[in-house]
């Protein structure tokens, strides 16, 4: 069985967006870390912009949709951390033009 990628695993959460800032989760710099396991069940290790986000349960259950649409993924878990807290210097070069900083 192939390993899934973690670029097929990026490419499928950056179509989750944190609908607040209107911005993927990818290039927001909430993606800390994601793991593959021999098993193609995937970790991801996310935060969000803070952590009374109202969209907290939607953003973490479209993660896991999206990454569960990808044939070769068993289970999928998202672990939401908060250390170290997110910062707007952890967004792509992109975004940050974009909100000015």
């Amino acid at each position: 069985m192939p390993n899934v990628g973690k670029e097929n695993i990026m490419d499928a959460l950056k179509e989750v967006y944190d609908l607040e800032i209107g911005f993927d989760i990818v290039s927001l710099g909430l993606i800390y870390k994601v793991d593959v396991d021999d098993n193609n069940n995937v970790h991801i290790l996310m935060t969000l912009t803070t952590p009374m986000c109202p969209l907290a349960g939607f953003i973490v259950d479209s993660a896991k949709e999206k990454v569960k649409e990808i044939k070769e993924v068993n289970e999928v878990e998202v672990e939401l951390t908060f250390d170290p807290p997110w910062d707007p210097q952890m967004a792509s070069e992109e975004v940050k033009n974009l909100l000015g900083l």
